[in-house]
């Protein structure tokens, strides 16, 4: 039988902290003189509270390490524990949403992937905007320790591939987790004031400022305005779109850059690759937009950038609305919401990575058709693939496609629209953002779906976050009898 006592424990202490991280957002109403400040107190009472009792209850079972089961029932445990807490200022504050709409909100907010179901975010109380952004900045931090610390070890998605990467002598999981975790916060912290400065000197007043930049270093794309960053067209989006990149890379990269290493940046395959993906696709989508609006090469070009960046890193702040360019680049919007950044960053979906193996698997089973007595080996910065990283890729790819498959039938089944239903089940599982089409799409929000559709929602968005097959692997007999 399974110990919980080390899960809870960890469970309670996360959420005590996320009940702190509320007082942020009620001393922020205090200073703006709004009276919806009691809200965040009650409400960091009960988290504080409720997670401290639960730690306390199970501190008697702590050890010095976690089984892999732990683990496993830990990452997906923490992100369906925290948004219940999260959602608590949502339905008790202004917004008063209902437990299904805070919830799915929450989700979104920690996940970081940016759906929304609040209408009027222009005229929130400061403390509830700073809140949707904090959620993305915790997720964000959240989300590069467990895909850095935890899917390594769990051989997740091919995940193992950077097991000892730049970390191999850092113990066991728990101490490399903290020796990782603290490193990573500096990092995170310093992209996060780079970004609010960034902003500041460019005309955004410190209060937006401080919110986009928590929610674009999180890559998770809440903004203060229903027009989202349309509001800052401008020299405001190249920044955005800067800080978008920076955040979409390893950040292991950043630790060995700091550490003395300053050419692990570009050595690394994933971000050339990266890099290269994201001219491809600004040059295309410039050219097409140069086509349609001619005589704007600059405003073509701002807007090819932001929203290619938006997209591909699951950020999903968007400056116009895409839906008006036509099919072409609407459906590239659509498959650029699958590629994702790099692992180990705070971005979603597929992962460069991945492609880059696959990509590698398939020119060696060419080789090897043409070749049969050949002997041809996958590569991967320059060191072999093992058999079982390429599996783990490939069982990713098929889950991943399957996934998207079964929750857009999901959708279907509550009633929703084809374009609405398989839009909405990509960007769940992919942690992006916005759909298409004219309910969900980037001028749209998710509020009048269903509530059926809303926990569909939110259970892939979860899955989406933790890789998949973190989160299925639990619902195995197996993994209960082990």
């Amino acid at each position: 039988m399974m110990d919980l006592r080390p899960v809870g424990y960890v469970i309670g202490l996360l959420i005590a902290i996320l009940g702190g991280a509320m007082l942020l957002p009620m001393f922020t109403d205090l200073f703006y003189g709004n009276d919806h400040w009691p809200v965040f107190f009650e409400c960091a009472v009960i988290t504080i509270l409720a997670g401290g009792a639960t730690s306390l209850s199970c501190a008697n079972g702590v050890k010095q390490g976690l089984t892999i089961q732990q683990i496993f029932l830990l990452t997906s445990a923490v992100w369906v524990a925290l948004p219940l807490f999260g959602a608590l200022p949502l339905m008790l504050g202004e917004t008063e949403l209902s437990f299904t709409d805070a919830y799915f909100e929450a989700m979104s907010g920690l996940t970081t992937t940016g759906s929304t179901v609040i209408s009027g975010l222009d005229d929130l109380p400061h403390g509830l905007l700073l809140w949707r952004g904090l959620l993305q900045w915790l997720g964000g931090v959240g989300v590069i320790v467990v895909a850095m610390v935890f899917l390594p070890e769990l051989r997740v998605g091919g995940m193992q591939i950077f097991r000892s990467e730049a970390f191999d002598t850092m113990g066991k999981i728990l101490p490399r987790a903290t020796e990782i975790s603290s490193q990573i916060s500096v990092i995170y912290l310093g992209l996060t004031f780079g970004c609010i400065a960034c902003y500041s000197a460019l005309g955004m007043d410190m209060f937006d400022a401080v919110v986009h930049a928590l929610t674009t270093v999180s890559t998770g794309g809440f903004a203060n305005y229903d027009a989202s960053f349309a509001k800052f067209s401008g020299p405001l989006e190249y920044v955005a779109a800067v800080f978008m990149i920076l955040a979409a890379l390893p950040f292991v990269r950043y630790v060995q850059l700091i550490n003395g290493n300053s050419t692990a940046i570009w050595r690394d395959p994933q971000i050339r690759a990266f890099f290269g993906t994201i001219a491809v696709l600004v040059l295309v989508m410039w050219a097409e937009l140069q086509r349609i609006f001619p005589h704007h090469w600059e405003q073509s070009f701002r807007e090819a950038l932001f929203n290619i960046t938006s997209i591909i890193s699951g950020t999903g702040y968007a400056s116009v609305d895409y839906m008006t360019w036509g099919p072409l680049l609407i459906t590239l919007f659509f498959l650029i919401g699958l590629i994702g950044g790099c692992a180990g960053s705070t971005t979603c979906s597929i992962k460069i990575f991945r492609f880059q193996l696959l990509f590698a698997s398939i020119r060696v089973q060419l080789q090897r058709i043409r070749l049969p007595n050949g002997v041809f080996i996958p590569r991967y910065d320059g060191k072999r693939v093992d058999d079982d990283v390429l599996n783990s890729v490939m069982s990713f790819f098929v889950f991943f496609i399957v996934t998207i498959g079964i929750v857009s039938w999901a959708l279907a089944m509550t009633g929703l629209d084809f374009v609405t239903s398989i839009s909405g089940a990509a960007t769940a599982v992919a942690n992006v953002g916005p759909g298409l089409g004219d309910i969900i799409g980037p001028a749209g929000n998710f509020a009048t779906l269903n509530d059926s559709a809303k926990w569909i929602l939110s259970f892939a968005m979860l899955c989406g976050r933790l890789e998949l097959m973190a989160i299925f692997v639990i619902f195995t007999v197996q993994f209960w009898r082990a």
